[in-house]
């Protein structure tokens, strides 16, 4: 074997390891985003946890609130089942998106519960009420910094993705589409964090 041969040897040697790179590191921002999920499902978990309590507290006070509480329920047990559908594919657009619009609604249903509940003042002052709120809201809280985990892994592992030359080797090791976000519509439900104080 000639020098010229040598080269040409070392040179497909190094384009080898460059691509082995090139793969591992795909794998590893993979495997980032998806623990970061992992996080926001503990979260969310036990968000959907506290929430059943909160409502049977509320029961006894707000007999003429059915539909807020049936609401919230309702928005509730859509949450969780879109959660599910996410943690079995957090790479998945259409997932993401189904529980980021349950969130919303979650959310939603949880503010008109709070405007009724001041209407009601020993419900507001109800022992077993406030330690559920502060919970709640201490929940909220980290989903919101577990979102922002999960939304900034999920943007190193598309930006790594769609950089050259992975790009063009990305969809040959099985990295398809983009991954989504986990944001909501309303931009400033993003940037603020629900408050829950009954």
């Amino acid at each position: 074997m000639g020098m010229t041969g040598i080269i040409a040897l070392g040179v497909i040697v190094a384009m080898i390891l460059y691509v082995i790179v090139i793969y591992n590191r795909l794998v590893a921002f993979k495997n980032r985003y998806k623990n970061a999920f992992a996080q926001i499902e503990v979260q969310l978990k036990r968000r959907y946890d506290l929430i059943p309590n909160l409502v049977e507290t509320a029961k006894g006070y707000l007999q003429h609130e059915r539909k807020t509480l049936e609401a919230v329920i309702a928005a509730r047990n859509q949450a969780v089942t879109d959660l599910r559908q996410a943690a079995s594919d957090p790479g998945s657009g259409d997932a993401i998106n189904r529980l980021s619009h349950a969130e919303q609604t979650l959310t939603g249903a949880l503010g008109k519960l709070n405007i009724v509940v001041e209407d009601y003042p020993d419900l507001k002052a109800n022992q077993n009420m406030m330690q559920l709120s502060e919970e709640l809201t201490s929940t909220e809280n980290r989903v919101a910094f577990a979102r922002q985990s999960f939304n900034d892994a999920v943007m190193h592992y598309n930006t790594y993705k769609q950089s050259f030359p992975q790009n063009m080797l990305a969809g040959m090791f099985g990295h398809g589409p983009d991954s989504a976000l986990l944001q909501f519509e309303d931009s400033q439900a993003i940037q603020a964090v629900p408050s829950i104080s009954f």
